[in-house]
C-alpha cells in the first residue's frame, strides 16, 4: 500500500464499535475500501474458522481485540490471526494497543513476531469513554461516574484522532512499518476535571466518585461482567492508573501534522449531540 493507493481494501475488526466505526469512516475518507469484520458479518475472534473469509483478498487490516488487548486471549488471538493473514498474503496490519499497559506487551510481541508488516498504535484513554459505554451510562442515568482512577491525570484522546492516525498509517507506504506510535490528547486532566468539563458542557450536575480498583471489580461482576474478565480489568487499572501516563506525546502531530482535538471540544460536541440526555 502506498500514499496513492486506491481501490485497496482494509479489513476493520470491531467495525461497529467505538474505534472501529471511526476507522471505517477515516479509511473511506482516505479513498480506501472497507471490509467490516464483525460478528453480524460472520467474523468472530473466538472462532478461527471465520477468519480466512474476512482476510482473503484484503490488502491491510485494523486489529482491535474486543475485551482487552492485555488479556492472554488477545495475545493468542492476535498472533494466530496475524500469522493466518500473512499466510494469505495480507501483510499490512495495524494493532490498537493501550498506552502504558504492561499486560498488552505480549499481544504486541505476538503481532511483531508473526512476519507481518506491522504498526502498533498505543492510545491514551478515550474521550469517548465518557459518552459511550458503561461510564457514559452512569453519567446519564445516575449523574455519577464511579471509577478507580483516584486523582491521576490522563491525556484523554478523541477516538477520531486515533482513526485518522490509523488511516494515515495505512496510506503511508512503509513509513510506519515496524513502529509503535503513542497517541494522546493535548493536555492532562484528572477524571474529576473531565467530569467537570462534561458537566459544564451539559449544564447538568455530575459527580466523579473514585473507588478502589477491587471494589470496582465487584461492581463490574454485579453488572454481569464475567469474574475472570473483571479480575483482568482490576489488574489493568491497578497498574495503568498509577500515574505512569500523566504526560503528553506528539504522536498525533507526527502522523497528521496537526494538534490533537481537545477534550473540551469533544465534550461540547457530544453534549450538543445529546450524548448524556436520559
Amino acid at each position: 500500500m502506498t500514499t496513492h493507493t486506491r481501490n485497496a481494501t482494509v479489513m476493520v475488526t470491531g467495525a461497529s464499535g467505538r474505534t472501529g466505526s471511526r476507522v471505517v469512516q477515516a479509511v473511506r475518507a482516505a479513498g480506501l475500501d472497507v471490509r467490516e469484520a464483525t460478528r453480524s458479518r460472520g467474523f468472530d475472534w473466538e472462532d478461527p474458522a471465520t477468519w480466512a473469509d474476512a482476510l482473503r483478498g484484503a490488502d491491510a487490516a485494523y486489529l482491535m481485540y474486543p475485551t482487552d488487548v492485555g488479556s492472554p486471549a488477545a495475545a493468542e488471538g492476535v498472533g494466530a490471526l496475524a500469522r493466518e493473514a500473512v499466510g494469505l498474503g495480507l501483510r499490512r496490519l495495524v494493532l490498537l494497543s493501550a498506552r502504558g499497559e504492561d499486560q498488552a506487551l505480549p499481544t504486541e510481541e505476538a503481532l511483531a513476531s508473526s512476519g507481518a508488516d506491522w504498526t502498533v498504535v498505543r492510545a491514551a484513554w478515550f474521550a469517548q469513554n465518557f459518552s459511550e459505554g458503561p461510564l457514559a451510562d452512569g453519567l446519564r442515568e445516575d449523574g455519577r461516574l464511579v471509577f478507580p482512577a483516584g486523582e491521576v491525570a490522563e491525556p484523554f484522546i478523541d477516538v477520531r484522532d486515533i482513526a485518522e492516525v490509523v488511516a494515515a498509517v495505512l496510506t503511508a507506504g512503509d513509513r510506519y512499518t515496524g513502529r509503535t506510535l503513542e497517541v494522546t490528547g493535548p493536555r492532562l486532566l484528572s477524571f474529576r476535571q473531565a467530569v467537570a468539563e462534561v458537566s459544564g458542557a451539559t449544564g447538568a450536575e455530575l459527580e466523579y466518585v473514585p473507588v478502589p480498583a477491587r471494589a470496582y471489580g465487584e461492581h463490574l461482576t454485579g453488572f454481569g461482567v464475567p469474574r475472570e474478565e473483571a479480575q483482568l480489568l482490576v489488574e489493568v487499572f491497578e497498574t495503568l492508573l498509577d500515574g505512569r501516563n500523566a504526560h503528553l506525546t506528539d504522536g498525533v502531530r507526527q502522523v497528521l501534522g496537526r494538534e490533537p482535538r481537545d477534550f473540551a471540544d469533544f465534550a461540547r460536541e457530544a453534549a450538543a449531540a445529546g450524548a448524556w440526555k436520559g
